[in-house]
């Protein structure tokens, strides 16, 4: 195997913190490849981690096995920045002389990639694949547009609630069962300790305000014949809105603080020991783990409307796909196995903590780290996506949803005004995504 310099400094994959890179592009010519070589260089670009070097290890070893399985045949991969990674990926579309043929790509990007024509169908080879009937039903929606299969998925993250054990146990409160429970918890923390936030919250944490809605029945999207039409202005979807952007005031984490926050803000409050609470994901782990309330936090699902329910999580992770231009088709989807298989990604689980998108896989991952239960019982509950639309990376990119929130939170619009104006933002780029 030959290894490609890296490009930039490392960063973690976006896919993970729920951000994507917007997809509208126009459609790129016809990129098909017009012959199968069964020898050659395949060229690999997968995504620089933070610590990228337990990845690199994972992906040699299954590297070896292809090549050692494929004589004649060698792989070169190269690590790109998750942050470029848009730009780069649409000039490999419509250059096939320079792209490459395996691609690691986030599975909110699925949609845009396969608009402009760069991934290729796989799936008669997923569907024949024995490994893949234990693949998370999530996980695969998220390399599915169009009842076609277009990769294989990699990891899947998701998110739950973290909570400081130390000050629940002080104020003599448990973990709340509902999410009533969860705001009148996190506004009773902040009435006795108000230098915390009771639960940190952010107005551009999206994929930290989706449960909310779920939860409530609303959802972000119908669709009716391969046709978007937005649903976050229903009432249910209403109903879930209110019920998060009513923890944003001096009762629990005030407006001015915390409208402007991301999911890395909220979970960087939390580590710090600035909040009581906060939602994070399985991938938050190492970053709480390395602040001030090691040893004092757990983990639960995040609760739902009814005592028992958890909430709806927003299904994060990324997929390894085939380009369409690979002239080493057959080979390409034999090396997107390897990559995404189950041994490959038990390995990924034990050197970088990414949970394993088959079911028994993230079985046996959770008796190896217990961290991850409250993990793999929120994606067995039902996990969900969004839109398998392009448009998602234009409404995403544009803040339509951050925006709805911050508008909220600072008194400009009530939800109803808010939700109907981001549904119009929302119906005009799946218009425009066709």
């Amino acid at each position: 195997m030959k290894l490609v310099s890296t490009l930039a400094a490392p960063v973690a994959a976006l896919a993970l913190a729920g951000l994507t890179a917007t997809a509208c592009a126009p459609r790129t010519s016809d990129t098909g490849a017009k012959e199968d070589a069964r020898s050659g260089t395949l060229r690999v670009w997968l995504f620089q981690e933070v610590n990228n070097k337990p990845k690199e290890q994972v992906v040699d070893a299954a590297v070896a096995a292809f090549e050692k399985a494929h004589r004649g045949a060698q792989v070169e991969v190269e690590y790109i920045p998750v942050e470029t990674r848009a730009q780069r990926i649409k000039a490999a579309f419509n250059d096939p002389a320079s792209a490459p043929d395996v691609i690691e790509y986030g599975n909110t990007d699925t949609a845009g990639y396969v608009k402009d024509g760069g991934l290729a169908d796989v799936t008669a080879e997923f569907d024949a694949w024995d490994e893949a009937k234990d693949t998370d039903p999530t996980a695969r929606e998220s390399v599915t547009v169009g009842g076609k299969v277009y990769g294989a998925p990699l990891f899947v993250g998701a998110r739950a609630l973290y909570y400081r054990t130390d000050v629940f146990e002080e104020l003599g409160i448990e973990p709340p069962r509902t999410q009533d429970e969860l705001i009148a918890t996190a506004k009773a923390i902040r009435k006795q300790k108000p230098d915390l936030y009771g639960l940190a919250v952010g107005g551009a944490y999206t994929y930290g305000a989706m449960p909310f809605i779920w939860a409530a029945g609303g959802e972000l999207a119908s669709e009716s014949g391969g046709t978007y039409t937005s649903a976050i202005d229903s009432a249910a979807a209403q109903k879930g809105i209110k019920s998060y952007t009513s923890l944003f005031g001096d009762d629990n984490c005030p407006a001015a603080k915390c409208a402007s926050m991301n999911g890395n803000a909220t979970v960087t409050a939390f580590a710090s020991g600035k909040a009581a609470m906060a939602i994070g994901g399985d991938f938050s782990h190492q970053a709480v783990e390395a602040g001030l309330v090691k040893g004092k936090y757990a983990v639960v699902p995040l609760p739902g409307v009814k005592a028992g329910e958890i909430a709806p999580a927003f299904a994060g992770g990324n997929n390894i796909g085939v380009l369409k231009s690979s002239s080493h088709r057959t080979l390409a989807v034999d090396l997107m196995k390897r990559f995404a298989g189950k041994e490959t990604q038990a390995k990924l689980f034990d050197a970088m903590g990414f949970l394993p998108t088959y079911t028994d896989v993230r079985a046996e991952a959770a008796k190896k780290e217990p961290f991850v239960e409250p993990f793999i019982k929120t994606l067995g509950a039902g996990a969900r996506f969004v839109p398998a639309s392009p448009a998602w990376g234009q409404i995403d990119a544009s803040l339509v949803l951050p925006t709805m929130f911050q508008e909220i939170v600072s008194g400009k619009k009530d939800v109803a005004a808010a939700s109907e104006d981001a549904a119009k933002k929302m119906d005009a780029a799946f218009a425009s995504a066709g």
